[in-house]
């Protein structure tokens, strides 16, 4: 099982709608992938390690797919979509990482 992730670096001057990211973006996404995501999970950063400090990211994104093949198939024809409406959420440059999970309970 692979995951694919996008992470939203918290920055001074950056902005997030968690409202707008959970109600609509992100049953966006899912209606758009269908089946071939096998799940999903957001976090939202609360804080950094010590306290009272901010946390690394606004939000974390995971999709959980079979494969890399299964997530670029079901991706492919959505990505200009789902990518364009991120505009309406953040002004913030996202990180996408695809990961294998080698270990997941």
């Amino acid at each position: 099982m692979i995951k694919f992730s996008v992470l939203y670096p918290k920055t001074k001057a950056g902005t997030f709608d968690m409202d707008y990211y959970c109600k609509q973006h992100i049953v966006m996404v899912r209606q758009r992938l269908g089946r071939a995501c096998k799940g999903l999970v957001v976090d939202q950063g609360l804080s950094g390690p010590a306290p009272g400090t901010q946390p690394a990211y606004f939000v974390m994104g995971h999709l959980l797919f079979d494969s890399v093949e299964d997530f670029q198939t079901a991706f492919a024809p959505h990505a200009q979509e789902i990518m364009a409406d991120a505009s309406r959420f953040t002004n913030v440059e996202p990180i996408v990482q695809i990961s294998d999970l080698v270990v997941n309970e």
